[in-house]
């Protein structure tokens, strides 16, 4: 079992779609293990996204991320980051193979939905970001 964590974005918290989100990836298998809600302040979110942190569009990505809440999840499955990136589709929403939830919700590179970890060991990581070991259940 493998878990990834998913932060469905400002965008979807806005267009009230989160619980469709949530559904699809319950409808694969997946299993949730955490769950909450936060506003991410510009530490967390540097932090994040260390990665992409000193590019030039990269105060956009800050300004969008900390615009409203988030939700974030952990989810549980065989094979979930896989599973996860393949039901969301690529970073690209407009570019997105029909049937993927960006196809049918995002709008672009960045207003697409959900982020999603992008291997087992960067989720882990994140997952211990964003939830401490008593905020995540097994049932």
């Amino acid at each position: 079992m493998e878990r990834t964590l998913i932060l469905l974005k400002p965008d979807a918290v806005q267009k009230r779609m989160c619980g469709k989100v949530i559904s699809r990836f319950e409808q694969e298998g997946l299993t949730i293990r955490g769950c909450k809600m936060l506003h991410l302040n510009p530490a967390v979110l540097r932090e994040h996204y260390a990665h992409i942190a000193d590019k030039p569009f990269y105060p956009e990505v800050e300004d969008f991320m900390g615009s409203a809440p988030v939700i974030a999840l952990v989810l549980e499955g065989d094979n979930a980051v896989a599973k996860v990136r393949d039901m969301l589709g690529v970073t690209d929403s407009r570019k997105a193979a029909p049937g993927t939830i960006r196809a049918e919700l995002g709008v672009d590179q960045m207003v697409n939905v959900a982020h999603a970890s992008d291997s087992p060991e960067t989720a882990v990581k994140e997952v211990k970001r964003f939830f401490s070991e008593d905020e995540l259940f097994e049932y």
